[in-house]
């Protein structure tokens, strides 16, 4: 809106021209989903709480959780919120990479909503069969990587980018685009939700990538910095950064009620949806592989489980003490704030060193 409002109100004076500004409506997108994220959160807990929205925790899993039953779930609504209003307010509508970043938040936010409100009504820890999880994610991963494949204008918005190769661009068919890209996307949202088992764990890193996913972006759309880091040119990634901003804005306001003790939890509509949002934002950039390095905390968590389950269904024994790994490591004894923060800090390791791919070409 207010890029739009800077358009029509430079006419009567040049200083509206601001409004119009990348880093101008970035960080007025930040600050904005910040702000309405540290406001509303105590509003939002006391809600969630008089209608008894309470986190009712699987007896599987560590002792050490079983006072956390009856926190406040489903904050992901403060996230999301915050970052749609901001993106409404801060971004040029008229770019269709916005709309389908916002198609991809609401539609896995139903999914995640549906989710948390099935286990809030069965006071249980099953809300939705994960069945109908894959089938509705797969629906709506369909839905945005097709619109992505058949609405690109340059080649390089359907090709593969390959790191440290300077021009290596590898044509994709429709299948292996749209294949691939569904992926990226399922794969992406499931890792995030896997993760979110500990008190901020999940939210940092999704910030920090969404962080590292924005430079990309603000890189890829301006010609002289994509030139310089031999990247492809995508004239529209650039505003991308601006809803990388308010994600960035509306995460570190939610931190500020879920890190530890958590007086929030996101729950599903927090975790699905963010997975899918970075999920999707490396698919428009076309960064899939760089994006795998940065979400190595959320990789190794979803390999945890898979080679858990295969290893005690072929072998009758398991691995880790209690999978996802972050549960590992509670029953060997690290306090959770520990495991949270080292996590924290693996995820800004593997995000400098996927930055570090642009320039090593």
């Amino acid at each position: 809106m207010f890029e739009y409002l800077g358009t029509v109100l430079v006419d009567y004076d040049p200083g509206f021209d601001v409004l119009r500004y990348l880093t101008v409506r970035t960080l007025g997108g930040a600050v904005t989903a910040l702000m309405i994220s540290i406001l509303m959160g105590p509003l939002i807990i006391k809600i969630l709480k008089s209608m008894q929205f309470e986190q009712h925790v699987r007896t599987q899993g560590p002792e050490s959780h079983y006072k956390k039953s009856g926190t406040p779930t489903m904050g992901g609504l403060l996230i999301l919120s915050s970052l749609v209003i901001s993106t409404l307010l801060w971004a040029d509508l008229s770019n269709r990479y916005i709309w389908v970043v916002l198609f991809v938040t609401v539609s896995f936010a139903m999914i995640g909503f549906a989710d948390d409100y099935i286990k809030i009504k069965k006071k249980s820890s099953d809300g939705l069969s994960s069945k109908q999880k894959i089938i509705l994610q797969i629906a709506f991963s369909f839905i945005s990587v097709t619109y992505l494949f058949y609405s690109a204008e340059t080649a390089p918005e359907t090709s593969f980018i390959v790191p440290f190769f300077k021009d290596l661009l590898i044509p994709m068919s429709p299948f292996v685009f749209i294949f691939t890209g569904m992926f990226v996307l399922v794969g992406s949202s499931n890792a995030v939700n896997l993760t979110d088992g500990l008190d901020g764990l999940a939210i940092l890193p999704s910030v920090l990538i969404a962080g590292a996913l924005g430079l990309i972006a603000y890189s890829m759309g301006n010609q002289i910095i994509a030139d310089y880091l031999y990247l492809p040119h995508l004239k529209l990634s650039g505003e991308l950064i601006v809803f990388c901003g308010a994600l960035i804005g509306s995460g570190i306001g939610f931190l500020w009620y879920n890190t530890y003790p958590a007086q929030i939890f996101m729950g599903d509509i927090g975790s699905l949806t963010l997975g899918a949002i970075l999920g999707i934002l490396a698919i428009i950039l076309r960064h899939e592989l760089v994006f795998a390095i940065m979400a190595g905390v959320f990789v190794i968590e979803t390999l945890s489980v898979a080679i858990q389950v295969i290893s005690f269904k072929t072998r009758g024994k398991r691995v880790f003490l209690m999978a996802p790994i972050h549960h590992h490591y509670e029953l060997k004894g690290w306090p959770e704030p520990k495991i949270i923060v080292r996590f924290w800090i693996i995820t800004l390791v593997l995000i400098l060193i996927a930055l570090a791919t642009l320039k090593l070409r």
